[in-house]
C-alpha cells in the first residue's frame, strides 16, 4: 500500500510542557484504512503506538518513542440520527467544533467538562467530565464506538456488539486500540442558566448536600489561605436567553480569570509570600453574576493560563471531610498556593475504569501554575485523597499503580482481560500503561 498519510518526526510536549516525547515518526492518517496499514507496519517494525489528542492530559498517557498518531485528518461528523437522537462523529474531532456543530443543528450534549479544546477520543479516554447531580461524564453519553485493535480489526463497539469492549473502551486509556469514530446521545438543545454567587467555605461546606441536591449541576472553589469560595449553579432554563453583556463577560472571563490571573500567578511564582494576600483580593474581587445561554456557552470557559493539576475522586459522602483535611493541611503547612480548588460532582456509572464507577463520587481538583514546584503539594494532596479510598483522574498528575488501582476499581481484572485479548503484544503501551495497569 502506497503511504498517502503525513509523516513527521519531532520531540511532542503537552499542553502544560510538563510531559515531551520524541517519537520515531508521527503520523496523520486520512482513513480508517490507512490507520490499519499504520498499526500494521509499525507492529512488523517492532514499534510501540500511540495516539495523541490536542496533549491536554497532564500524565504521559499519550506519549510514546514508537509511532506517535495524530488524528487532525481524522475529523468531522459522520452522521446525525434524529431518530435514535445520536451524533457520530470521527475520533480526532475537537469537543470545541462539536460543539458549535451540534449548536446548529438544534442539539447538545446533556453535560460535558469546563474545556473544549480536547478532541472527542482524548476527552472520553481519559475520563474527561464535569459536574452534574443526573448526568455524568463525556464518557457515560456514548452509545456506540468504533476502535481499530492491533491487528487492523475494525470493531463496532456498542451494549448490543462486543460489549464487553464497550463497557471497557468508552474510558480505554488508548490501552486497547485506536479509537476512530464515537457515537454519543444528543438532545434538543435547551438554555442554561447560571448563577455564581461568592460564599464562605463554612457556609458551601455546611450546605453541600443541599446544594447538590437542589441542582443540576453544582460546583465550587476554594481560595487557598482563605475562608472565601465562588459557587456556580447551571440548571434548565425556559428563558429566554441572556448572556453575559460583551464587557461584563469579558471582565469576569477574560480580565479577571485569564489577563490579572496571569498576573498574579506570575507575581506568586516569583515572590510566594505574596501569595496569601493576593488570594484574599482575588477571591474578594468575583462578585455574584446569573447570566442564560445554550449549555457549551455555560459549561465551558477558556483557560489561557497554563497550569498542571491533580484530581481525586472520593465517595460522594467523603468530599466535605477530605476538603476540611486539605484546608488543614494547607494552613499548617509552609505551602503558598495561588490556584482555587476545584470540587464537582458525579452519579455512578457502569464504565469499567471511570472514577465514578459503581459509585457517586466528588472531585477534588488541585492546580498549580506552570513552573512552579508542585510536588510537596500534590503529594500531601494525595496522601489525604487515597485515606478515601481516591481514585485518580487518569489524565492527570498521580503516583498511583497497578497494585492500589486494582483495589480501587471493582472492574479492574475485567479491563485488564479485554486489553490481554485485544493488546497481548502491547503494541498501544508506554510506560504509564505499565505503571496503572501492570503487565
Amino acid at each position: 500500500m502506497t503511504e498517502t498519510y503525513a509523516t513527521a518526526t519531532s520531540t511532542w510536549r503537552n499542553w502544560a510542557g510538563n510531559v515531551t516525547a520524541r517519537p520515531v515518526r508521527a503520523v496523520s492518517p486520512a482513513s480508517v484504512a490507512e490507520l490499519a496499514e499504520v498499526l500494521r507496519r509499525a507492529s512488523d517494525d517492532g514499534l510501540r503506538v500511540k495516539p495523541a489528542g490536542t496533549g491536554h492530559s497532564f500524565t504521559a498517557a499519550a506519549a510514546t518513542d514508537g509511532v506517535l498518531i495524530r488524528p487532525d485528518l481524522l475529523t468531522g461528523i459522520r452522521e446525525i440520527d434524529r431518530a435514535a437522537m445520536t451524533v457520530t462523529v470521527e475520533a480526532g474531532t475537537p469537543l470545541k467544533r462539536l460543539n458549535t456543530a451540534l449548536a446548529r443543528e438544534g442539539l447538545s450534549l446533556t453535560n460535558m467538562g469546563d474545556i473544549m479544546d480536547q478532541t472527542v477520543a482524548g476527552a472520553t479516554s481519559t475520563g474527561t467530565h464535569g459536574t452534574g447531580r443526573d448526568s455524568a461524564s463525556i464518557a457515560a453519553q456514548i452509545r456506540a464506538l468504533e476502535l481499530v485493535t492491533a491487528d487492523g480489526t475494525v470493531l463496532r463497539c456498542s451494549p448490543d456488539e462486543h460489549a464487553d469492549v464497550f463497557a471497557a473502551a468508552r474510558i480505554g486509556l488508548g490501552a486497547l486500540g485506536v479509537v476512530t469514530a464515537i457515537t454519543f446521545a444528543v438532545e434538543p438543545v435547551f438554555l442554561l442558566t447560571a448563577r455564581e454567587e461568592p460564599m464562605s467555605f463554612d457556609r458551601v461546606t455546611a450546605d453541600f448536600d443541599h446544594l447538590v441536591a437542589e441542582n443540576e449541576h453544582f460546583e465550587f472553589y476554594w481560595f487557598p489561605h482563605t475562608g472565601n469560595c465562588n459557587t456556580k449553579r447551571n440548571n434548565r432554563s425556559a428563558g429566554p436567553a441572556a448572556p453575559p453583556g460583551r464587557i461584563s463577560g469579558w471582565v469576569e472571563d477574560e480580565l479577571l480569570s485569564n489577563g490579572i490571573f496571569q498576573v498574579a500567578c506570575s507575581v506568586g511564582r516569583a515572590l510566594p509570600g505574596t501569595i496569601p494576600a493576593i488570594a484574599g483580593i482575588s477571591s474578594r474581587a468575583l462578585s455574584a453574576r446569573s447570566y442564560t445561554d445554550i449549555p457549551y456557552k455555560v459549561f465551558t470557559s477558556p483557560r489561557r493560563v497554563r497550569f498542571v493539576e491533580m484530581e481525586y475522586a472520593v465517595p460522594r459522602e467523603a468530599a466535605v471531610e477530605a476538603l476540611r483535611e486539605v484546608r488543614a493541611m494547607v494552613d499548617r503547612s509552609p505551602l503558598r498556593i495561588s490556584f482555587p480548588v476545584e470540587v464537582r460532582t458525579a452519579p455512578g456509572d457502569d464504565i469499567a475504569l471511570s472514577t465514578a464507577s459503581g459509585r457517586e463520587s466528588a472531585y477534588i481538583a488541585v492546580h498549580m501554575y506552570r513552573g512552579t514546584p508542585y510536588q510537596a503539594y500534590f503529594t500531601a494532596v494525595e496522601r489525604i485523597m487515597t485515606g478515601f479510598g481516591g481514585r485518580p483522574h487518569w489524565g492527570k498528575i498521580h503516583t498511583r499503580d497497578a497494585a492500589y488501582l486494582s483495589e480501587a476499581y471493582p472492574r479492574f481484572g475485567e479491563f485488564t482481560a479485554v486489553r490481554d485479548r485485544l493488546d497481548p503484544d502491547r503494541l498501544f503501551g508506554n510506560d504509564y500503561l505499565r505503571r496503572v495497569l501492570g503487565d
